[in-house]
């Protein structure tokens, strides 16, 4: 497996995967240190992109797929520092980067026609820790079991959190999950974004808002909800692609006789690819035959 170091990690990577064991310094940004490392298939892969700045050294980011990344997806504020798939270096190393992005990106094409028909969403729930997740705040924890995410605030709360104690969002109901990192305040948090929420409403202030959790002086906390946004994201877009799959094998048992066989074999696809449990498989399948 070959490998390329740069300042924050090293990537080892070979036709399937790319393996990133992110560096322990003490300057290395804390997401990358809380994530440690991550495996990132070479079909997830959209686009590598090379860029050499001379004697400021060279600049390697993986583009991953649509629904495939959900760090970008929730981490918009992160520092570059941060970003787990961009990599640099200096220019002594600039060729070997070079060549290594070449072959990087031969092996995204090649992949991914051979993987088309598996979903981005699968990816992306590779990326983040599993499930049951519990995070810790100056504030209170957050907890996700992959069906609901619960909050809890402590005594050093404000009265009115103190007060409520908990709250809990199933995932059916979230539309998304926000996250703002801290600023010169020393204070930020993440938010739980609800399908019935008013976008028109005048914002409540994180510190008495049921739907945040702060964090306050502390980079580490602050990667934590990071990943605990990007984990709720990787949900639901799984959750999405399965009910978007449930509909479209109801649709094709509403056809006629002659394609019960058809909609048989896109049950087995679902059902390979993950987005069909065996119960369910098995329910479906037996009522495509009751219908042959």
């Amino acid at each position: 497996m070959e490998a390329l170091s740069g300042k924050t990690a090293t990537w080892h990577f070979d036709h399937e995967k790319v393996v990133i064991q992110f560096n322990s310094r003490w300057r290395t940004h804390r997401l990358l240190k809380v994530l440690a490392r991550c495996e990132v298939p070479v079909a997830a892969i959209e686009a590598v992109e090379f860029a050499a700045a001379g004697k400021k050294g060279w600049r390697l980011r993986l583009r991953l797929r649509e629904r495939a990344d959900p760090y970008a997806a929730v981490g918009a504020l992160l520092a570059e520092g941060g970003q787990p798939f961009l990599l640099t270096g200096g220019p002594e190393t600039e060729l070997v980067a070079e060549y290594q992005a070449d072959q990087l990106r031969l092996a995204a094409e090649t992949a991914r026609p051979d993987d088309g028909l598996r979903p981005a969403e699968e990816y992306a729930l590779g990326l983040v820790p599993p499930v049951p997740l519990s995070i810790r705040t100056s504030e209170g924890t957050a907890m996700f079991d992959g069906e609901t995410v619960r909050l809890e605030w402590s005594d050093e709360a404000g009265s009115r959190k103190a007060t409520r104690r908990r709250m809990a969002y199933a995932l059916r109901d979230i539309r998304r999950v926000d996250w703002f990192p801290q600023r010169s305040s020393g204070e930020g948090h993440l938010r739980i974004v609800t399908r019935d929420e008013d976008p028109d409403a005048k914002p409540t202030k994180p510190s008495k808002d049921f739907a945040c959790l702060l964090t306050e002086d502390s980079a580490k906390q602050d990667a934590w909800t990071l990943v605990m946004a990007a984990t709720v994201t990787a949900h639901l877009w799984a959750k999405a692609d399965r009910e978007t799959g449930r509909a479209q094998l109801t649709a094709a048992q509403d056809t006629d006789s002659p394609t019960v066989y058809d909609s048989i074999r896109e049950l087995g696809r679902l059902h390979t690819e993950g987005l069909l449990t065996d119960e369910e498989f098995a329910s479906k399948k037996a009522e495509l035959l009751d219908r042959l």
